[in-house]
């Protein structure tokens, strides 16, 4: 049984559904209150603004399966290329108030990633929402209980699809008792920034500690 299947034992369908639709509200709530200059703003994910984070976000309810292979051909079978092309394009052709909005309207929304069923939505929202409330400085509110569940789901498939390095250190959450790896090199964090890390971003200055914090850490 790996961790996804273990997660979804623990906490039931369920409870992550309603994780899924809590995070949703939540982060349109968040998005509805940004400013113009903040949509505008760097984001976590290398060269996407906070505005074409939140566009993706939403593209999953606005393309339907056979959208979204279609689209996947044109893009050369590349599933990032895809994303980044149609995040561009919605982020281009939607208002501020509607990227906002696609996430409240759709919280009950079944969209799920190919792979990794309910507890995958649930990281894709909760992962990209940092993406932007962590780079803009925000207050911290992803439930704890929440991020625990995302760490919980990490894998060695996982890291690799999202091109995060993890060897030669160990991942400790100072929050929680999660920790991730064998390497002599210490990372030690919240919960929720260490998401980020096994997501492949790299987190603004102060946010981790330990020998091996500098690797994952953003230069200003």
């Amino acid at each position: 049984m790996n961790s996804t299947q273990r997660d979804q034992q623990e906490h039931g369908v369920e409870w992550l559904r309603g994780q899924i639709a809590a995070e949703r509200r939540e982060l349109a709530e968040v998005f509805a209150g940004l400013t113009p200059e903040q949509w505008n703003s760097p984001s976590l994910c290398e060269g996407w603004r906070v505005r074409e984070v939140v566009a993706h976000m939403g593209t999953g309810f606005r393309y339907s399966t056979a959208r979204t292979l279609w689209e996947l051909v044109r893009s050369g079978g590349r599933v990032h290329r895809m994303a980044d092309r149609l995040a561009r394009r919605e982020a281009a052709a939607r208002t501020e108030p509607q990227l906002a909005a696609a996430l409240a309207e759709n919280a009950d929304h079944p969209w799920r990633p190919p792979v990794g069923g309910r507890i995958a939505a649930l990281a894709h929202d909760a992962v990209h929402g940092l993406d932007v409330t962590v780079a803009l400085g925000l207050p911290p509110r992803l439930p704890l209980q929440r991020a625990a569940a995302l760490l919980g789901a990490v894998s060695a498939r996982s890291l690799r699809f999202f091109g995060a390095r993890l060897d030669g250190v160990c991942l400790r959450a100072t929050d929680t008792g999660w920790s991730y790896g064998q390497g002599p090199l210490p990372v030690e964090g919240q919960a929720q920034h260490l998401l980020l890390v096994t997501y492949g971003r790299r987190v603004p200055e102060g946010l981790l500690a330990g020998a091996g914090a500098e690797r994952f850490t953003r230069r200003a």
